[in-house]
C-alpha cells in the first residue's frame, strides 16, 4: 500500500496564534508532526502552509512544503490545492494529518490509509475510540460518532448519540448499559480524486449546523469507514495550556 501525508499548518490560530511554530522539547509542533507522519512509511509527507513564516520553518528541517492560497475555509480545501499543484493522481491515497497533533501515534497515520485501502468502494477513512467518561458523552467539544455493522459512519454529532432513551434523559443522566460510545479522532484518508469532488459539493445543512465537515460526505452520499484506533492519540494543542501538557508528554517519551 502507497500513501502520502499532507499535514495542513495556519499561523493564524485565533486561540494560540502562531501555533505550528510553538516549541515543544526543543522543536516546533509542526516538526513534531512532520517526523511522526515520517515514520509512519508515507511514500511522500507534505506542509501545506499559506504562510511565509511556516514555510520557512519547515525548509530548515528540510520538510517538501507547498505554498497554498489564503483564501481556504478549511483544511480540506488546502487539501484539494495541494492536489492540484503536485499532480496527484486520482487514485492516490493522501491522509490529512494535523499540524497540532504532535502525539498522533505512527500507527494510527497507517491504519487510516489501510482502511480506505482496504474499502475500494469508500470514500473517506477516519478512526474513533470508545468513549470510557460518561461526562464525555455529555461534553460538545468531544465529537461522538455512530456506526454500522461494519464499521460505516451513520452519523457524527456533538450531541451525546446514540440517546439512549431512560438514562439519559433522567436528572442527573444515568450511565447507559449495553451500548458503547465512540468519540471520533479527526484523522482522515481520502482519495486525491475525491478530494476535488468534495470541495466542489455545496455545504451541507447538517455541516453547518454541527459545524462539521465530514457531515458534507455523508450529505451527498458517501461512505466513510470508521474503525476503532489501535491506539489511542495524546491530546492535540489548542491552548497555553494544552503546550505544557503535551511537553510533558514528549519528554516523557
Amino acid at each position: 500500500m502507497s500513501y502520502c501525508v499532507v499535514i495542513p499548518a495556519r499561523y493564524a490560530s485565533l486561540r494560540l496564534p502562531g501555533k505550528p511554530l510553538r516549541k515543544l522539547a526543543g522543536k516546533t509542533m509542526l516538526e513534531h508532526v512532520y517526523l511522526r507522519a515520517c515514520q509512519s512509511g508515507a511514500k511522500e509527507v507534505i506542509i501545506a502552509t499559506d504562510d511565509m513564516r511556516i514555510h520557512e520553518a519547515a525548509e530548515r528541517f528540510s520538510a517538501n512544503v507547498c505554498l497554498t492560497a489564503d483564501t481556504h475555509t478549511s483544511g480540506t480545501e488546502r487539501l484539494a490545492e495541494v492536489v492540484s499543484a503536485c499532480a496527484l493522481d486520482d487514485n492516490d491515497i493522501v491522509v490529512n494529518l494535523q499540524g497540532d497533533e504532535p502525539l498522533m501515534p505512527v500507527a494510527c497515520i497507517e491504519q487510516v490509509a489501510q482502511a480506505l485501502h482496504d474499502n475500494p468502494d469508500v470514500q473517506v477513512s477516519s478512526l474513533c475510540a470508545r468513549i470510557t467518561h460518561s461526562e464525555d458523552v455529555f461534553d460538545p467539544n468531544i465529537v461522538k460518532v455512530v456506526r454500522d455493522k461494519n464499521e460505516m459512519a451513520l452519523y457524527f454529532s456533538r450531541a451525546p448519540i446514540p440517546w439512549c432513551r431512560g438514562k439519559f434523559d433522567q436528572q442527573p443522566p444515568q450511565a447507559a448499559d449495553k451500548i458503547d460510545h465512540y468519540r471520533h479522532i479527526g484523522l482522515y484518508a481520502y482519495r486525491a480524486g475525491y478530494i476535488k469532488t468534495y470541495v466542489s459539493q455545496s455545504k451541507a445543512m447538517l455541516e453547518e449546523a454541527e459545524s462539521l465537515e465530514q457531515l458534507r460526505v455523508l450529505w451527498h452520499g458517501g461512505k466513510i469507514v470508521v474503525p476503532e484506533a489501535v491506539e489511542i492519540p495524546g491530546p492535540g494543542v489548542d491552548t497555553e495550556e494544552d503546550l505544557g501538557k503535551v511537553e510533558a508528554l514528549l519528554k516523557r517519551g
